[in-house]
This record gives structure tokens, C-alpha cells and sequence, in this order.
């Protein structure tokens, strides 16, 4: 296997390394890197905060992880942290929480791994980079989507473009929307007929890839082939991706009453869902709960500006019905108790002027789980235009909540739809109205299908501002027609407007708003 060396960890030698070790796993060993440990996947980081990080790597073989962090790309006075071991019951991952940082700082971190069997072994070293979050006031960048490797639409010779295009934004960090792999889409072939008559070519294809997943190792095994690319390598290595979860990390439109196609041979989808769940922990930074260690949902505070509130809808739901009760119980809910109440208490306690709520699913599009001749609801909304009934209910106690308690400049972000949007929830036009209105920013796909746009239920009252998905009667476009989107969010530091945009992969502007914030002193 090919070495990975990053002399200099300027934003070219990060872009350049991660190719390099994309490419790594599709060369044939040399004997001399045979015999030492090799860095598979790159690196990652996540869940940053003022003082912390995490950060996370794979090994090629059991390995003992010498870890560093600097704030110069030097290393020069790094400081070294005790090591982790890598190990087959984790599939050679580790990741750690690097805490006592210094707040807005730049800060560097290295590892080097040691073969367990052979000390004198030692690999290459593999460097990665992400800035803290600010004390105070300053501007701040992140960008949002959703939707990786779906439909069939592998990486191809121009790979997973628009990472690179985020990457170019420099954002102090990403957060993925959900859809994070299609571990129920396989890649059968390495050419296609793109739903748009061209050919599509898949350039890497891996076992693992090829069908459903059902082991944990398939499931691990989706992650892997994503950070084949070289975009997703470099973004990772330099950018702090934020994570959530939807329903292809498992199955498409999984929920309790899922009937699994013919394709599975386990027909359990809470086996499946479990296996999901720990290939998601730990292929990903994301940050440990514990008293929930499979959770999902958390806050982050990035600065006395923003708080991010990561809502997960796929856990905690009941079965999809028709989405017509009345009342909210374990069938009708999608928050779940639990996540209600503890969304609720933190809002409340944030005193971030910005609360940004990341969620899964939109509010108000619907989107449909079809089962044979069945329509169940799939997200929130339940097509009818009406009072709040199923999983509207818990959405409308929350929305209730936020104006009541006063809790101001609330903003939604979400993907799942597979093109890109901004709708603007109006009480005057709803048939729901104890709420203060909101805005709901939609992006993604990053590398999958584009379809839409989906029917909007006024239980809530969006309106439609801005909208960009295929034309009439085009479905399933392929990421190299371009419709593949990304949104940029800009919090100025001096005035504290918000601005976002919404952009496509070539780095178009499609659209933008500046929100000016609200309450005492602003």
C-alpha cells in the first residue's frame, strides 16, 4: 500500500495527501509499505467547541496510535496525548476527544501508528486540521447538505465534486444533513444509463458495495467507499463535519412497521438499524453521550452567536401510517419524549443569538412512504392542509413552545428532498397559528439522484421563496447535470446578520437572504 506523507499541512498538501490516499487503495502493495502500518481512510474531525474536538482515524492492521496536536503546522511544542489502540472489534478505527484547547485557534493533529506485532513498524504520520470555536464575537462560516452515493451514482472520474466546491469556502465547519451513505443502494455495475440518456461510470466499485447492507462490516464497508474519494478525503481532513442520521444510513423510509424488500435476507430492521448504528459511531467524529451512547441528537455551541440544536427523526419514531391521529403517542410520535423535552429545555437555556436547528426531514414538504398500494406518511407533514394530526402534533407543541417561552431568530436547515429550497413559515397563512414565524433553508443531494420539487402542507404555513429541482417529468438526474446543491451560512461578526445562500456544485449562486436578528440590544 502506498504512504501517505504530509510534509506541510497547507491547504494544498491537504488536498493533495487525501488523493493520495484514495489512490493508495487502488495501487498494489509495495513491499516496503507492506510491512509497516498504513492510514486507510484519512482523517476526520468533529463536534468542535471552544475548548474540544474530536478527531478520528482507521488503520490498516492492529496498531498502537501515537497522537499529537499543535497550534502550528510545525509541531513545533506539540502536545502529545496518551495513545489509542487499534483493533479489530472497532475495524481499525479510533477517535478521541481533544480537550483543553485554546479557544479560536487553528490547531493541527497527527498520528502515527505502530504495528502491535512488530514495534520497529511505524507508519507514515497523517495530519489533519480544524479551528475551535470563537469566545467571542466573530465572523462565522458553515455549510449544509445532505444525500451521499445514492441512486446507483458512485464516484466517478470527476469524483464527489461537490465537496471540493464546499472545501473552496473555507468554513469553520459542515454539517451532514443525513443520508450520509445508502447502505440499500448498491452499485451493481460500472456503467449506467443516467436517468438524463448519458452513460454514468463508476470508476471504483467495491464487494461491500454491491449490495445491501446487512453485516456490520457491509455497513462499514458504505462508509469506506465514501471516503474513497479524494474530495471527501481533503474536505475531511481540513473541514469539522457535523453528522446526523435518516433512514438510507439503514434501509429507504425505515421505521417500526418497515416491510423489507426481497433483496435482505435479514428481515429484522432493528438488527439492521443496530448494525447501522455502531458502523455510524464509529466511522464518524461524532461526539459521545454517555448515557445515550448511540445518540444522535445534541447541541453544539460554536461561539456566543450559534448554537446548533442536531434533531434526530428516525430514532424515536413510531410506524408510518396515514399520519390522521389525533392525539401524540408512541405511534404518532417522530421527536419522541425524550428529544421533545430535552430540544425544549435547551432552546430555553441557549443564550446564543442564533439557534440553528439541523434537522433530518423538512417540515412541511410531504413526502410519501409507499408500500404496495399504501401511502404512509414518511416525514412530518401529512398532505392535508389541515389542523395538526400524527406527527404534525409534536411539531406544533414545539413550535408553541419557542413563542411562548420568547426564544427568538430560531432557523431550520435540512436536505432528505434531493434539491434545494427556502420556504418561509407564515402564521398568517397557516391553519396552525401560535407560532412565530420561521424560515426552513432545504439543500442536497451532495452525490445522489436529484427529484423534486415535493407538494408543500400549509398545516404550518410555508411559503415557497425560492425553489430549484429538476424539470417537469425529469426524475433521478445524475450529479453530472449539476444539480447537485450545498448551502453557505455567514454569521457577521459586527452586525450579526445572518446570510444565506443556497449554491450548486459549479459554486453558483442560486439564491440568497441577509435575516437580521431579534431581541433586546440588537
Amino acid at each position: 500500500m502506498a504512504k501517505l506523507i504530509q510534509p506541510r499541512l497547507t491547504r494544498r498538501t491537504l488536498l493533495a495527501s487525501s488523493a493520495a490516499a484514495a489512490a493508495s487503495l487502488a495501487m498494489p502493495a509495495i513491499s516496503r509499505a507492506a510491512t509497516r502500518p498504513a492510514f486507510t481512510h484519512g482523517v476526520q474531525s468533529g463536534d468542535v467547541s471552544a475548548s474540544s474536538g474530536m478527531i478520528w482515524t482507521r488503520t490498516d492492521r492492529p496498531a498502537r496510535v501515537a497522537m499529537e496536536v499543535s497550534t502550528t503546522e510545525s509541531f513545533k511544542n506539540a502536545r502529545a496525548l496518551a495513545p489509542l489502540y487499534a483493533d479489530p472489534t472497532g475495524d481499525f478505527t479510533i477517535k478521541r476527544l481533544v480537550e483543553g484547547l485554546p479557544a479560536d485557534q487553528e490547531v493541527f493533529y497527527r498520528f502515527i501508528a505502530t504495528d502491535l506485532t512488530d514495534t520497529n513498524a511505524v507508519s507514515e504520520p497523517i495530519t489533519g486540521k480544524f479551528r475551535t470555536a470563537p469566545a467571542g464575537r466573530r465572523d462565522v462560516r458553515f455549510v449544509w447538505s445532505g444525500d451521499t452515493v445514492g441512486q446507483g451514482y458512485g464516484i466517478d472520474d470527476e469524483g464527489m465534486r461537490t465537496y471540493a466546491t464546499m472545501t473552496q469556502h473555507e468554513p469553520d465547519f459542515f454539517i451532514h444533513s443525513g443520508d450520509t451513505i445508502y447502505a440499500d443502494g448498491p452499485l451493481h455495475t460500472e456503467e449506467v444509463t443516467a436517468a438524463d440518456g448519458m452513460t454514468w461510470k463508476n470508476r471504483i466499485l467495491t464487494e461491500e458495495k454491491s449490495k445491501v447492507a446487512e453485516t456490520l462490516d457491509e455497513f462499514r464497508g458504505q462508509w469506506k467507499y465514501n471516503m474513497l474519494d479524494e474530495h471527501v478525503l481533503a474536505m475531511n481532513a481540513a473541514v469539522p463535519t457535523f453528522y446526523q442520521w435518516d433512514d438510507h444510513e439503514v434501509t429507504n423510509n425505515w421505521a417500526a412497521n418497515e416491510i423489507l424488500p426481497d433483496a435482505y435476507t435479514e428481515r429484522n430492521v432493528w438488527t439492521l438499524a443496530a448494525r447501522s448504528a455502531r458502523a455510524f459511531h464509529e466511522m464518524t467524529p461524532i461526539s459521545y453521550t454517555p448515557a445515550e451512547p448511540g445518540r444522535i441528537y445534541r447541541k453544539m455551541s460554536y461561539g456566543p452567536m450559534l448554537d446548533i440544536f442536531f434533531l434526530d427523526l428516525r430514532s424515536y419514531r413510531g410506524p408510518n401510517t396515514d399520519g390522521m391521529q389525533d392525539q401524540i403517542t408512541p405511534e404518532s410520535q417522530i421527536l419522541g419524549a425524550a428529544q421533545l423535552e430535552w430540544l425544549k429545555r435547551e432552546l430555553a437555556k441557549s443564550t446564543a443569538t442564533w439557534k440553528a436547528i439541523a434537522c433530518d426531514m423538512p417540515i412541511g414538504l410531504v413526502v410519501w412512504d409507499k408500500v404496495k398500494d399504501e401511502m404512509r406518511v414518511e416525514a412530518v407533514s401529512n398532505g392535508d392542509n389541515g389542523a395538526p394530526k400524527g406527527r404534525e402534533l409534536e411539531f406544533a407543541e414545539l413550535l408553541r413552545f419557542i413563542k411562548t417561552a420568547g426564544i427568538e431568530n430560531t432557523v431550520w436547515f435540512t436536505a432528505d428532498v434531493h434539491y434545494t429550497a427556502a420556504h418561509y413559515y407564515n402564521p398568517d397563512k397557516a391553519q396552525f397559528q401560535d407560532f412565530d414565524p420561521f424560515w426552513e433553508f432545504v439543500s442536497g443531494p451532495l452525490h445522489a439522484g436529484t427529484f423534486g420539487p415535493n407538494k408543500l402542507d400549509a398545516t404550518f404555513g410555508p411559503e415557497e421563496r425560492f425553489v430549484k429541482a429538476p424539470p417537469e417529468g425529469q426524475v433521478n438526474l445524475p450529479p453530472s447535470s449539476g444539480m447537485q446543491f450545498f448551502g453557505i451560512v455567514d454569521i457577521d461578526g459586527a452586525t450579526q446578520q445572518m446570510t444565506v445562500r443556497l449554491m450548486d456544485r459549479a459554486d453558483q449562486e442560486l439564491w440568497s437572504i441577509t435575516l437580521d436578528p431579534k431581541g433586546p440590544g440588537l
